[in-house]
């Protein structure tokens, strides 16, 4: 017998009526067994009422529907994971009783030390710092059977990037979030600390990005629908629908791809992160980045506009969502930004309040994911706004204490 650790999509079940006749019910083609604790077997559950009917709050179940729509038109929706996270050594777990928190208040923090110091832009003398820890994440993740492509030191201290191999529909989703608890677990164990907040309060680290590369394939014929047919353009005309949704509706879906307070520290000019709705040719800078071409069965687009810590479910429900009105609408994504940080377009939200108001403010995102679900969720958004609005903090207090 194993004892088995569950993961569910949804949030928030005990705040709505009728919690008791919820329940969860297990995917059993999710089940792994645990490779640091081999007694342990691992799976996925869908939230469904006791009558059967799909729980419309549970992300999982909402990002099924989304994906019948691409079945629908004879498409699969392929996805590749390239996350950024941090990786710390753990020098005080912060375990005293004191330290505990409460729901919605957590405890302090583990204090922690760097792996590794400088920026790895280029070169490689960092790698032998941190891959003592990355050897024991790429061992274990590999034992779990994913679809690890490379695991790699990033640019900032302490800063390491993976990617996995494309896979499709609900499989990459639902690795996203096997990835962050194993991480974190595997470490844990080893006296490390893995983070995937998009910017730590720690001196000198660089922001994490979790950059979705995807495209959609023809079910019939097996061919990526996104090559282009014509010489020298970098998409198909569907690719280029595709990409037209992803820029038109980039605001809105910021709620989605970077649902913290925190990440929206990351949308800052000239730092390989985006701050507005462009797309460019293998440019860094850009919100999305076009790869591929002719003849090249890999094209496809890499939107760099998440964060790590965004529910995979939302972030590819909102890119499905908005790729096909593009395709629908026949709407064009405008030209190639080759200054990324200079061209005329809208910006990004700078805030996750700003995020919220637009997703609000959104008819498409209500018609695609429901009325229901996106007032339930920019309702839990508030909260969270309003929690961190109530706190003081380290700036206010150096800002005004002593000067008033």
């Amino acid at each position: 017998m194993f004892p088995v650790f569950t993961a569910g999509g949804g949030f928030g079940l005990r705040e709505m009526e009728g919690a008791a006749d919820v329940t969860m019910v297990p995917d059993p083609t999710t089940f792994r067994v645990l490779p640091w604790t081999p007694r342990t077997g691992w799976l996925l559950c869908d939230v469904h009422f006791a009558d059967g009917r799909p729980m419309p709050f549970a992300t999982r179940n909402l990002y099924r529907t989304v994906l019948a729509r691409v079945a629908e038109r004879g498409f699969d929706y392929v996805a590749g994971l390239e996350v950024e996270f941090h990786l710390f050594r753990i020098e005080d777990p912060r375990l005293a009783p004191g330290d505990a928190g409460q729901p919605g208040f957590p405890g302090e923090p583990p204090a922690v030390s760097l792996l590794s110091q400088g920026y790895q832009y280029l070169t490689e003398q960092r790698y032998d710092l941190i891959e003592p820890a990355l050897e024991i994440i790429r061992r274990d993740l590999l034992s779990l059977g994913m679809p690890l492509r490379s695991l790699e030191v990033e640019y900032g201290p302490s800063q390491c990037e993976l990617t996995f191999n494309p896979t499709v529909g609900l499989e990459p989703a639902d690795l996203m979030v096997l990835l962050r608890s194993a991480v974190k677990q595997i470490c844990r164990r080893h006296g490390y600390h893995a983070t995937f907040m998009c910017r730590p309060r720690i001196p000198n680290v660089m922001s994490s990005g979790w950059h979705l590369h995807q495209s959609l394939r023809d079910v019939a014929t097996g061919r990526n629908a996104f090559v282009p047919d014509e010489a020298g353009q970098p998409l198909s005309r569907l690719g280029f629908g595709f990409l037209g949704g992803l820029i038109r509706h980039a605001r809105a879906s910021t709620a989605f791809t970077t649902p913290t307070i925190n990440g929206f520290k990351r949308y800052r000019s000239y730092s390989l992160a985006p701050d507005r709705a462009v797309w460019g040719r293998d440019n860094r800078g850009v919100m999305v980045r076009v790869l591929g071409g002719t003849g090249d069965p890999a094209t496809r687009l890499e939107n760099r506009i998440g964060e790590p810590a965004a529910n995979p479910y939302l972030y590819m429900a909102s890119q499905i969502l908005a790729g096909l009105d593009g395709i629908d609408r026949g709407l064009d994504p405008g030209p190639s930004a080759d200054a990324p940080y200079e061209a005329e377009a809208p910006l990004l939200p700078s805030s996750l309040r700003e995020a919220v108001s637009a997703l609000r403010d959104d008819a498409f995102f209500r018609e695609g994911l429901g009325g229901g679900f996106v007032d339930y969720y920019t309702r839990i958004k508030d909260a969270e706004i309003a929690r961190f609005q109530a706190e003081v903090t380290e700036w206010e207090h150096r800002e005004y204490f002593e000067m008033f």
